[in-house]
């Protein structure tokens, strides 16, 4: 209340007079009203604002302060399988994770290094992330050892921040740089004037 009396240049008394009191008085406290607002716009139905101003005022500081932010969910995995299906096989079992994926739960699988994936999913819920992630790993396991393969969780699923994202991109840009200077398949100088 008191950012947008200060943006708006309206007195903070008015303000609680006219928005928050009124809305203490029906849903308990005025910030309770706020967050409902977010979902439910028939909040502010009853309520007579003192211009526009303040009312775009606030309803943009509400939303961009109590809106909820997505939580990044992660596991780990290793997949392997040396039968005959081999990578078709891992890649196959690698599917079945983003088979069920719908537009509020989308779960990714990256490639860090072989065998080496990562799941990842971003949702507002983390323990509802989490138990995506627990049911992919359960399909995964179960369609690759059908095929003779295994699958290892390396890391568990976890919420994760962004210094955990940032380790997780070293490690891609490390493995990618290790498989570069590793490479044989380019002739040698050493091979040059050797008769065939």
């Amino acid at each position: 209340m008191r950012h947008v009396a200060e943006a708006t240049q309206t007195p903070l008394e008015t303000l609680y007079e006219t928005i928050g009191w009124p809305l203490n008085h029906k849903y308990g406290h005025a910030h309770d009203a706020f967050k409902i607002s977010i979902t439910n716009p028939n909040v502010w139905d009853e309520i007579t604002f003192p211009n526009d101003a303040v009312k775009s005022e606030l309803q943009q500081y509400i939303s961009s302060k109590l809106t909820p932010h997505p939580t990044k969910v992660r596991a780990d995995i290793e997949v392997t399988c040396f039968g005959y299906d081999g990578i078709d096989a891992v890649k196959d079992a690698l599917r079945t994770a983003e088979a069920d994926n719908t537009p509020e739960n989308q779960i990714k699988v990256r490639l860090v290094a072989p065998p080496l994936y990562v799941l990842a999913s971003q949702c507002l819920d983390k323990t509802l992330g989490v138990k995506l992630l627990e049911a992919a790993i359960v399909k995964i396991e179960e369609r690759i050892k059908a095929n003779g393969g295994s699958c290892t969780v390396k890391m568990a699923p976890k919420a994760v921040t962004e210094h955990d994202d940032a380790i997780l991109q070293e490690l891609m840009e490390k493995r990618e740089r290790e498989n570069t200077q590793v490479s044989g398949d380019e002739d040698s100088e050493s091979d040059e004037g050797v008769p065939e």
